[in-house]
């Protein structure tokens, strides 16, 4: 046992965010820490680093755990480079290093006893570098940056000149060398792109250690968790497996939780009519059978109303107008900065009705080429062409189209000057703006609500044509949910760009590549994305090895690990899928068990003795079977 959380409960005021909130985590555990924003997520994480203390339960933590923890914000300064802070984690290691070479350098010297006793001391030093990984620590270190996505140019960038995103990034470094037994990563995907996320992915499905993961990325979860803690109505619940599997259980049990509490329900209705109809025949035998039957209605454990999911938002994407065929095409586009070519020679064709995804690494310009699709950017090259009777929806990342004088329900009242006090309070309510949230300032909004309100003036728009530029960002699981429902069910067009793969699996229709300056189309979802990309990179492979005369050329290490991590997720899912089994199979057996019990209780049967020795023999197989099961599905885990 890493980690155990027993019974906590925390209150800010009279405002209860926890209670009884409990589980636990084992050494090699991959667990990750759900819920809407404001469910009291930082808070556990707080509460379980010590910087906050319960009001009621406790934290047991081992002693001899060391943990990492990565939060949100980062506060980072100096003028060290980013490999000097990221390697200063190591600055133990480094000190033996520097010594060894020392020794190395007075053995040159000396003789004799001297020589021996300073021989003694470097293989002792030596042993201990290399018990620490020591030799391959400077490209575990460049691994770890370039992984994260920083490039080998920026290795001696002081920290202060970061921006924020980029130190979380550091920060996630720092940690990730340190290998704590603990991880405790606090949104650790924020302001990574798809490559980092997807390299951050096999890092952490091979780390040794135990990791907690607060995040929204629903994809990343899938492949790394193996249990999933969601905080709901201020309580926990555990689930076995990963996302998709999570929200399936939660599904299951959410049904039949409401089933049971139906069908007490028409019984207790049933039961209370008939108890009723017993009293109106006003007879002595009618009455005490009423009675009766009262007794045991009163007897009868009461199974509690299931809670409902909490509200999310309403939204309602419904264009005005409908465009022509043709939405946007953009032909030989080009731009870059000063120092900094983003992309020349792009075209491609945007049909009505379609969801197409921008894809692409942080830098390569895609947010820049939405900007200039906008018009909020002039191209240095190329042109921009807008279909018939289209008219564009933009939502900003960087949430600039608002007035930070304004309060909420101004920004949309000036905006829209026909909608009424009532329909715009209404408004603001199916995104969860609420009695005096209407009339904060713009400026004092979080991130989330600044992401929210920007979907407001969205729908409002009516647009037939969408730019969304990472729409899923601070929004939690169950409002990116309700997003990808609406964009499904909207009958316009949308163009946006997004990190959020489960988001793009589940919505895209198409996803453009912008990959080495260029943009490449693939048909479908991410998935489909991903299954084109292997089939052309694997012909590729093929021409050249056929032009090669079949000579085999050296693997590049990206190419390598990519087919390392390939093989790995082919492994686990092999795991999962026997885990999945191996779970039925347990469930049917303690079934099993449970009906030979029960036959065996029958007056015929234990009065019957070769029936009772062939239960017997059968209950004693099925708990061997059991029993293998169990032991195979904890080795698993």
């Amino acid at each position: 046992m890493i980690l155990q959380v027993n019974n906590i409960k925390k209150a800010f005021g009279e405002e209860v965010i926890l209670d009884g909130v409990s589980f636990l985590m084992n050494e090699h555990d991959k667990v990750a820490l759900i819920g809407r924003n404001g469910a009291g997520k930082t808070t556990l994480l707080r509460i379980i680093l010590g910087e906050l203390n319960p009001d009621e339960g406790d934290i047991l933590l081992n002693k001899d755990i060391s943990v990492g923890y990565l939060s949100q914000h980062q506060e980072m300064e100096g003028d060290r480079g980013i490999y000097d802070t990221v390697i200063d984690v190591k600055k133990d290691l480094l000190a033996v290093e520097s010594r060894l070479r020392e020794v190395e350098e007075t053995m040159k010297h000396l003789s004799g006893d001297e020589l021996s006793e300073a021989y003694k001391e470097y293989e002792r030093l030596n042993h201990t570098f290399e018990q620490a990984n020591g030799y391959a620590l400077r490209s575990e270190v460049t691994g770890i940056i370039k992984g994260l996505g920083f490039t080998q140019e920026e290795f001696d960038k002081p920290v202060s000149q970061l921006s924020g995103g980029q130190k979380t990034r550091v920060a996630l470094a720092r940690i990730l060398l340190s290998s704590p037994k603990l991880l405790i990563l606090d949104e650790p995907t924020n302001h990574l792109d798809i490559a980092s996320i997807a390299w951050l992915e096999g890092f952490l499905s091979q780390y040794k250690g135990a990791v907690l993961i607060v995040s929204h990325d629903r994809y990343f979860l899938n492949r790394i968790v193996n249990r999933v803690v969601e905080i709901e109505h201020n309580r926990s619940m555990t689930y076995i497996g990963n996302y998709d599997e999570f929200y399936e259980k939660k599904a299951q049990i959410r049904e039949a939780e409401r089933r049971q509490y139906l069908n007490q329900q028409r019984e207790i209705k049933h039961q209370e009519e008939v108890i009723e109809k017993l009293r109106s025949f006003n007879r002595e035998k009618s009455i005490k059978r009423a009675e009766s039957r009262e007794k045991m209605l009163a007897k009868i454990e009461r199974v509690e109303k299931p809670l409902e999911d909490e509200q999310g938002m309403r939204i309602h994407l419904k264009p005005r107008m409908e465009s022509g065929k043709d939405v946007l095409t953009v032909t030989d586009l080009a731009k870059s900065f000063p120092g900094k070519p983003l992309f020349k020679g792009i075209s491609f064709l945007i049909k009505k009705g379609e969801r197409v995804a921008l894809l692409g690494e942080n830098g390569t310009g895609k947010t820049t080429m939405l900007k200039i699709i906008r018009g909020l950017l002039p191209a240095d090259a190329g042109t921009v062409r807008e279909g018939a009777k289209v008219s564009i929806g933009y939502y900003d990342q960087e949430q600039q189209n608002f007035n930070e004088k304004n309060t909420v329900f101004e920004e949309i009242s000036d905006d829209h000057p026909d909608m009424n006090n009532t329909e715009i309070r209404n408004t603001l309510a199916s995104f969860l703006f609420t009695g005096d949230d209407v009339f904060k300032p713009i400026s004092t909004l979080s991130g989330g609500e600044r992401g929210r309100l920007s979907l407001v003036k969205l729908m409002l728009s009516e647009a037939n044509f969408l730019l969304l530029d990472e729409p899923t960002n601070h929004l939690d699981i169950t409002s990116k949910e309700i997003l990808e429902e609406a964009l499904r069910g909207y009958e316009g067009t949308v163009f946006y760009v997004s990190h959020d793969r489960y988001f793009v699996d589940k919505t895209a229709t198409r996803i453009l590549d912008l990959t080495h300056e260029q943009i490449l189309s693939y048909e479908g979802n991410y998935t489909d994305y991903l299954n084109q990309k292997e089939r052309k990179e694997a012909a590729a492979g093929f021409n050249i090895s056929s032009a090669d005369n079949n000579a085999k050329e050296p693997e590049t290490a990206a190419k390598q690990n990519w087919k390392d991590q390939k093989a790995r997720e082919a492994e686990e899912r092999k795991v999962r899928n026997r885990i999945a089994k191996l779970e039925e199979q347990i469930a049917s057996c303690e079934q099993r068990i449970s009906e030979i019990d029960e036959a065996m209780q029958q007056p015929e049967i234990c009065t019957n003795s070769y029936e009772l020795n062939r239960l017997t023999e059968e209950k004693s197989a099925v708990e061997e079977t059991l029993l293998t099961a169990m032991t195979e599905w904890e080795e698993l885990q």
